[in-house]
């Protein structure tokens, strides 16, 4: 029934739709959905909240601090292990792989997976943020929708990115932060027109949102900036900047750390320990973190220690300056924790976490030395876009996300001070964000080169010819590679052994001399006239690495091997034909 009624709308659409608008539609569609998603996955972790505060009203003991994460990442790692054969694509980095090498393919297990894995290790008290989950839900939705539609590689690529603009806008209720995400960060080579399926997506899922689920995130009551504080926003873009380093530096190698240990539940209880003695010492790392910065935000900046290991010493301004610094460092620990031990979940929540810690920590450290008055709560505002464009190195996604969450308008000066000091020194230490370093060291991110995007989308085996190419046997005599070249529509022949490794090339140029001097045919072999050591395509390369070698040996064609076997040849021509025909292809969007 279901396949002849998409049937019958694949035929209506062709009749009376062009592509354009049924982008449009599929736009919404997916504004739709994942906005739908979002609010799910908000709803489920506002219950799940309820655990964790029904443990907390028994007792006045703060053991669940140490307990309830533990039993989050454990849960978690079940569920993955029963539902989803002991598999689950976390972070943002696999979406970058899914646009760069998998044609914008995402598992349909993605649309519902992160809903309900981050909604159980957050909801318990793992220290990580939703983002990221509800940006992989909403790009899976796009994507999945988009094959169902049937569109093509650069239309699907389109359409995830509107699902996880839509995601970004639901959760953070910042329409405009969600388009500048989708491009700042998944679609680097993007043309103007592209922003209109990108701003429909966005602005239905902000439509259904206001309808199912309102409210601000935060609350930010500010007027003006002073000129008076701009070196002090300097300051803070440069402390920023550091400490997204830090951050980045920290989360890869605890993450390398935990990729190396195999056995699971081992893992989980060792990071999940781990875990719940930081957040019994420091509970504010306890979920997402958004209540410190609500308090915060309201100051009271009492309750940034309250129950923590700071409870033992006398309070003073130092002793919270000192406990806000620890909390700094050791927020993007915990983070690393609950994603290492098993646990799902993203970093934008502890960008902003950070960031506002930071930039408490910079203004009351002016105030309490009285150097100058600052405006403690623009400091707050400002230092959450420094981290976050530190971190992700996405200074306008940071910015807007900022400004429309706080409501913090007037402050886009600082924002922007703050945020590209930030990212630049970030940047300048470390060229690749959490997100896409590993993905640059095996060559599969995309940049804003578009000669190299399009060389991304080339597949090396899918230009790989074998047909007119004869290959030679070593141990032949020449009157066999005579008898071949009668055959061949080539003018080079692939010499082999028996087992068919590749030994070298034939050019039919280097033996023209020869070929005419018969009384040399029974003297010669194949391997006498075989030019070996000659340069070779190996088939696991990437199309840049072909190219390289195309370009270094200045030759039209150029074996492929795999390993030490022979495949077939790769040409300049086939290269240049595929090129043009994925550029003509982005071309002729809108």
């Amino acid at each position: 029934m279901f396949r002849n009624l998409y049937s019958g709308l694949t035929l209506l659409r062709k009749k009376y739709l062009d592509t354009r608008s049924y982008l449009i539609l599929a736009s919404i569609l997916i504004g739709a959905v994942t906005s739908l998603a979002a609010i799910l996955l908000k709803l489920f972790v506002r219950q799940m909240h309820r655990i964790p505060e029904y443990f907390f009203s028994l007792t006045n003991t703060h053991i669940f601090y140490f307990l309830l994460p533990l039993a989050g990442i454990l849960l978690t790692v079940l569920i993955i292990r029963i539902f989803f054969n002991n598999h689950l694509e976390r972070g943002l980095g696999n979406i970058l792989f899914s646009i760069a090498r998998k044609s914008s393919r995402v598992e349909k297990e993605n649309m519902y997976s992160h809903i309900v894995t981050s909604g159980v290790t957050i909801g318990f008290g793992g220290s990580a943020g939703l983002e990221a989950p509800i940006v992989i839900t909403g790009s899976a939705i796009g994507s999945n929708i988009a094959t169902k539609l049937g569109f093509g590689y650069r239309e699907r690529s389109l359409l995830l990115a509107c699902g996880a603009a839509a995601g970004i806008a639901t959760v953070f209720n910042s329409p405009i932060a969600g388009v500048i995400f989708a491009f700042e960060v998944l679609l680097t080579d993007i043309t103007i027109p592209l922003f209109i399926p990108l701003l429909i997506s966005t602005a239905t899922a902000m439509v259904i949102s206001k309808l199912l689920y309102t409210g601000q995130l935060f609350y930010l009551i500010t007027n003006t900036w002073y000129y008076h504080a701009l070196p002090f926003y300097v300051l803070l873009g440069i402390l920023c900047g550091l400490i997204s380093v830090y951050m980045t530096r920290v989360t890869l190698f605890l993450e390398g750390f935990f990729e190396r240990r195999k056995k699971i539940l081992p893992k989980a209880l060792l990071g999940g320990i781990s875990l719940g003695i930081l957040v019994f010492l420091f509970p504010s790392l306890f979920g997402e973190g958004y209540s410190l910065i609500e308090n915060l935000f309201r100051g009271n900046y009492n309750d940034i220690l309250r129950y923590s290991m700071f409870n033992f010493f006398p309070a003073s301004p130092w002793t919270l300056l000192a406990g806000v610094v620890l909390l700094i460092l050791v927020k993007v620990v915990a983070t690393s924790l609950t994603l290492g031990a098993g646990g799902n979940g993203g970093i934008f929540a502890p960008a902003l976490f950070t960031g506002a810690l930071t930039g408490f920590g910079t203004a009351f450290a002016v105030n309490s030395t009285g150097i100058a008055t600052l405006h403690t709560s623009n400091f707050i505002a400002v230092g959450m876009a420094g981290i976050m464009s530190g971190v992700i190195h996405a200074p306008l996604t940071a910015i807007f996300i900022i400004a429309e969450i706080t409501g913090g308008y007037v402050l886009f000066v600082p924002l922007m001070i703050v945020s590209a000091i930030s990212f630049f020194i970030s940047r300048y230490f470390e060229p690749y964000t959490i997100y896409t370093k590993n993905l640059a060291s095996k060559g599969h991110l995309f940049t804003d080169d578009k000669d190299r995007n399009i060389l991304k989308q080339l597949h090396l085996d899918e230009m790989i010819e074998t047909g007119g190419f004869v290959a030679i046997n070593v141990t032949d005599s020449f009157s066999s590679l005579i008898e071949a070249f009668t055959k061949s529509t080539r003018n080079v022949f692939p010499v082999v052994d028996k087992e068919n490794n590749f030994i070298g090339i034939i050019p039919l140029g280097s033996i023209k001399d020869v070929m005419f001097k018969p009384e040399l045919f029974e003297t010669l072999t194949v391997l006498d006239v075989t030019t070996q050591n000659t340069v070779t395509i190996d088939k696991s390369e990437i199309m840049e690495a072909a190219i390289e070698k195309f370009e270094q040996s200045n030759l039209w064609n150029i074996p492929v091997v795999d390993g030490t076997k022979y495949i077939g040849f790769i040409s300049r021509g086939n290269i240049f034909s595929y090129y043009r025909r994925i550029l003509q292809k982005s071309s002729a969007f809108f």
